[in-house]
């Protein structure tokens, strides 16, 4: 990822640099947690940060490579149904790996996402007919938001007795 955040020139090098600061903001929120910290339940919903990556991760899937790409489901690199099971991570995936996954999924989202114009467009059926950069931007705020229950998530377990705040 780059170091140098681009604020102004052309709209897809912006819309692309965002949209990768968004997705490194998730993967902060989780990393150097412990795998039992990863996996905390701090809320009712399935949320906890390992999740939230994993989430991330199906989302890529679901609109690059199911939706933009045309793939199906047995192509995809991973989960990509559009239910609750983009949230569940088991026992055996470490929270590198997760993290890794979540970096493979977004390569290929860069990949399948350079073939189409900001202008192209395809039909959905939830959303209806959909360009590239509402793709984009979508993602941007489907992880800035994550990313926010991230920052929570992590402010309450650093803050836990068992544990220090990472400098």
């Amino acid at each position: 990822m780059s170091t140098n955040r681009i604020t102004n020139g052309i709209e897809r090098a912006i819309i692309e640099d965002m949209l990768d600061r968004n997705r490194e903001a998730l993967i902060e929120t989780a990393r150097g947690l412990s795998e039992a910290d990863a996996r905390r339940r701090l809320v009712a919903s399935l949320t906890t940060p390992i999740s939230l990556i994993k989430h991330a991760a199906a989302a890529e899937r679901i609109w690059f490579q199911r939706f933009w790409a045309g793939l199906d489901e047995s192509e995809c690199d991973g989960y990509s149904n559009r239910d609750e099971g983009t949230f569940t991570v088991t026992d055996d995936e470490p929270l590198a790996d997760v993290i890794a996954e979540f970096e493979r999924a977004s390569q290929r989202s860069r990949e399948i996402a350079a073939r189409f114009s900001l202008d192209d467009t395809k039909d959905n059926p939830r959303e209806g007919t959909v360009s590239m950069r509402w793709t984009l931007l979508a993602m941007i705020e489907e992880f800035a938001r994550h990313a926010g229950h991230g920052d929570i998530l992590r402010e309450q377990i650093d803050q836990a007795p068992h544990r220090k705040p990472n400098p």
